[in-house]
């Protein structure tokens, strides 16, 4: 009994070392760019809103602007949508200073199905979305389509821009052929979004002027990655990204973001292909249920 309580004192100890700052601390006011902008699908009930502020931490912060994002909107950036589309996805957006990027974190990932951070990040750059961090977030199981909306019009009411609806409709487009992607090939969401984002580094490189010129780029990324796809599926790749190609975009802003991008991609598919990971996961949790066991058990023992 006295190994035990001792054990329990020295715990005690270190959490006495814990900064209280840890629990719940309201974060001030950023009066240069801006409090935080969180938008709701206009299809939540009370309960599901409730929840999505729970998840998103916005008791957390200390002022917000909350809207909500419809069917209405889903109109406005994405061109033959329906009006009537039943909308959760919901986001928190902070805007941050200029040069920061984009941040896309998904607090729900048991709940946005078919669209990754990477995916996400990767559209609003073809958006014109910059220098924001955006957590997205869902009540229940949903593809993730629709939070592109919702984020796009938080967008526009937190800086004042106006998003060009071509960008947002081939940003649309994006998400959606990248969801296709990762359905009809054997390759990973990650490998997706690497794929994306290493092509539209070499349009931003080369600035190709003709749709062969992207097909090659296309082909040679697909090469250096060893990625295998239908020719339906390289056909739709290739369209996209020319597209893309013919957007009105300062193509040599990109390549920071780009690149950013790219490294947070490669450092996810490192740590995903490390095959001893999650062996070396399940054996710390068995060591540790192991060890808490035999506190319990010696405990016993010296109270016999």
């Amino acid at each position: 009994m006295k190994r035990w309580l001792s054990l329990l004192a020295a715990f005690c100890l270190v959490l006495s070392f814990i900064p209280g700052q840890v629990f719940a601390e309201t974060k001030a006011i950023n009066e240069k760019l801006g409090v935080p902008i969180v938008v709701y699908g206009a299809n939540l009930s009370q309960s599901e809103k409730e929840a999505v502020r729970e998840v998103l931490q916005v008791d957390k912060e200390a002022e917000v602007d909350e809207i909500t994002v419809s069917g209405e909107d889903l109109v406005k950036y994405i061109s033959n949508s329906n009006p009537n589309a039943r909308m959760y996805s919901s986001a928190k957006i902070t805007q941050e200073e200029e040069g920061k990027g984009l941040t896309v974190s998904i607090v729900t990932p048991e709940n946005i199905k078919e669209v990754t951070s990477e995916m996400y990040a990767n559209a609003m750059l073809t958006a014109g979305l910059k220098d924001a961090t955006i957590e997205v977030a869902a009540p229940k199981p949903v593809t993730g389509h629709s939070a592109l909306v919702g984020i796009y019009k938080a967008y526009e009411v937190k800086t004042g821009e106006t998003l060009d609806v071509e960008r947002t409709d081939v940003a649309n487009d994006e998400l959606q052929v990248a969801t296709e992607l990762a359905d009809n090939s054997n390759i990973t969401d990650e490998q997706v979004a690497q794929l994306l984002t290493e092509i539209k580094k070499q349009i931003a490189e080369i600035d190709p002027q003709t749709k062969e010129e992207v097909e090659q780029i296309v082909k040679d990324q697909l090469s250096k990655l060893n990625i295998q796809l239908s020719d339906a599926d390289r056909q739709m790749l290739v369209d996209l990204m020319d597209r893309i190609r013919q957007l009105d975009i300062d193509f040599s802003q990109w390549k920071d973001q780009l690149s950013s991008l790219s490294n947070t991609i490669e450092e996810k598919l490192t740590f995903l292909q490390d095959e001893g990971f999650w062996e070396k996961v399940k054996n710390f949790f068995n060591k540790l249920i192991d060890l808490v066991s035999s506190w319990f058990t010696s405990s016993k023992e010296e109270t016999n």
